[in-house]
Order: C-alpha cells, then sequence, then structure tokens
C-alpha cells in the first residue's frame, strides 16, 4: 500500500511575501488564503480564511527587523496551532537575532536562543532556515532543524563567472569554516582577512593572511548589514594587488549606509539571496532566488524525505 501524505499548505508572512510566492510556484502549490490584520495602534492580528485541521502547514516569515516580523510569525504559528494543524513548520530563510549567540561580553542577551524558546513555545514542531550565523544554534532547539546551505547556489554562480585566478577569502576568522567549504566546492585556495572591532558595526584593524596579490577574489560571508567589513576588506586585498575582488553573502541586511558603501567601494559586484527584500535595486548587487531550493526541502519534510541530498553542490 502507497505511503500517505498529509496535505501540506503554503502561508506567507507580510515581510516575506514575494518570496514566498516564488516558492509556492516551485513547489506547485498555491498559497493558502492568510490575512494579516492590524490595530490603529499596530497590534498585528493573523488569521487563516480557509480550514487548515489535520495538515501540515508551512509558514514562510524572515524574521529581520522591524520585530513586528517575528512577532507576527509567532501570532500565525500559534492561530496554526489553534485552528488543529496536524503539523506546523516555520519556514524562516533569514533567521533574524542570529548574530547573539553567545555571551560575548557580561551582561548581554542570548537573543538567537530566546527567539529558539519562543517559536517552541508557541507551537512550532520543526524550522526550516539558511545560513545561520553560527551553525551550532540548531542546538537552542529541542524541536527539528533543517538548516539550508547557499553554497549550493552561490558556488554555480562563482563557476560560470570563468574567473581565471580564483580565490575565496573570509572577512573575519569566524567565517573561515564557510570560505573553506566553498574553496573545497570549487578546488581553490583561501585567504583570510583577520578584524579587530571596536564595537558592533565598527572596525579598528585589518590584515590579510595569505596572498592575494594577481588573484580574482571572491569573498564569502553569511550577513552583510552596513557593509563596512566588507568594503575595507575588499579595498585592502586590491591594495595588496589582486586582480578583481567580488562578494557573496547570503542575507542582505543592509542597513545604514550600506549602498552607499557598496557602491562606492571596489567590489565588482555582491552576490546575495532573496531571503530579505532587498530595499532598493543596484547596479552592483545581484540577487539569486532561494525559492526553488526551499520548494524542494518542503516537498522532502512532507515525503519525509532526506534534507542533506539538497547540500550536493554541481
Amino acid at each position: 500500500m502507497p505511503q500517505q501524505f498529509n496535505q501540506i499548505k503554503l502561508f506567507a508572512g507580510s515581510a516575506s511575501a514575494d518570496l514566498a510566492q516564488n516558492i509556492a510556484i516551485a513547489n506547485g502549490t498555491p498559497l493558502g488564503d492568510l490575512t494579516i490584520s492590524k490595530f490603529s495602534d499596530g497590534e498585528i492580528q493573523p488569521s487563516f480564511n480557509e480550514s487548515i485541521r489535520g495538515c501540515d502547514i508551512f509558514l514562510i516569515q524572515s524574521t529581520f527587523a522591524p520585530s513586528d516580523n517575528l512577532m507576527e510569525l509567532l501570532l500565525m504559528i500559534d492561530a496554526a496551532k489553534r485552528a488543529s494543524a496536524h503539523y506546523i513548520i516555520a519556514v524562516i530563510p533569514y533567521f533574524g537575532l542570529a548574530r547573539q549567540d553567545r555571551k560575548d561580553k557580561p551582561r548581554v542577551s542570548i537573543g538567537s536562543r530566546l527567539v529558539a524558546n519562543m517559536l517552541t513555545a508557541a507551537g512550532a514542531h520543526r524550522v526550516m532556515t539558511m545560513d545561520l550565523h553560527a551553525a551550532q544554534i540548531q542546538g537552542f532547539f529541542d524541536i527539528p532543524v533543517d538548516h539550508l546551505d547557499a553554497s549550493v547556489i552561490f558556488v554555480p554562480y562563482i563557476k560560470s563567472l570563468n574567473l581565471p585566478h580564483l580565490t575565496i577569502a573570509s572577512p573575519d576568522m569566524g567565517g573561515t569554516s564557510r570560505a573553506r567549504t566553498f574553496a573545497k566546492s570549487l578546488n581553490v585556495e583561501v585567504v583570510i582577512c583577520d578584524k579587530t572591532r571596536k564595537r558592533a558595526n565598527e572596525i579598528e584593524s585589518m590584515n590579510i593572511i595569505g596572498e592575494v596579490e594577481g588573484l580574482d577574489i571572491v569573498l564569502v560571508d553569511d550577513i552583510i548589514d552596513t557593509a563596512g567589513t566588507l568594503t575595507k576588506a575588499a579595498k585592502l586585498i586590491m591594495d595588496k594587488g589582486a586582480r578583481s575582488v567580488r562578494a557573496v553573502c547570503t542575507h542582505a541586511v543592509l542597513s545604514g549606509k550600506a549602498y552607499e558603501n557598496i557602491e562606492n567601494s571596489v567590489l565588482e559586484e555582491l552576490i546575495v539571496c532573496d531571503t530579505i527584500p532587498l530595499k532598493r535595486e543596484s547596479s552592483k548587487i545581484k540577487v539569486l532566488s532561494v525559492a526553488e531550493l526551499f520548494s524542494k526541502a518542503i516537498a522532502n519534510v512532507n515525503e519525509h524525505g532526506s534534507i542533506s541530498d539538497l547540500f550536493k553542490v554541481y
């Protein structure tokens, strides 16, 4: 007797409406009917306009600032639980507060652990996300976490550039593991930018470990926020004699003067994913979609298939 799978329904939060629509198209499943209402004071109230009883529900919402996006997702989960959904999966392409993953000084919060607790308390049975700031954040959850890897999207694009002297670079010591993953897939070397910070978003000094002269450098990172680190690293790399420098970053937070920093930098291009919608277009920014990858992951979860098969780079 063939295995029976529960009916799946996909719903979009307001922060990820376009991405969710593209995921639904790739999945061949129309988005469900969900209304996000707001009271005059900004209070949020989601409402499912169709029955979800006994269904596997995928709620698609990135939790970048403002915090209303996180609150909206929590309320969507709660509403789904109270509507008797069978299985609730929070699909969070960009997991906000992930940079607060440890106590790096006294008397600070561990925001990513708090968010993990909140998602579980709201009623999520599973979380699907991409390129967490630190992979060990998965350990903050007592429910399954599907952690997708954007390298399967970026590596084929980098290969398509046919750069003759390609080398991967990490903009800081913390990204070394990520850079080595890219380098292994591309069979190239790695260089590292060693930076010292004065405070968040402000760099005191930076040095390069490794040779870059005459090379085509691709900087790799998970998040680009103010673009201060990347643009400073790119300038230092070019000053050291590199032929060209590009950057790939999964999550385009792009706050403050990020767009100006990028457009005035020596970067030939910045390649990002659509886990966060761009605030505006830029001639230097290219967006690659994660919709197909998330669609495959959703199908595999529903059909009890392997998620690790999606990590293969071609």
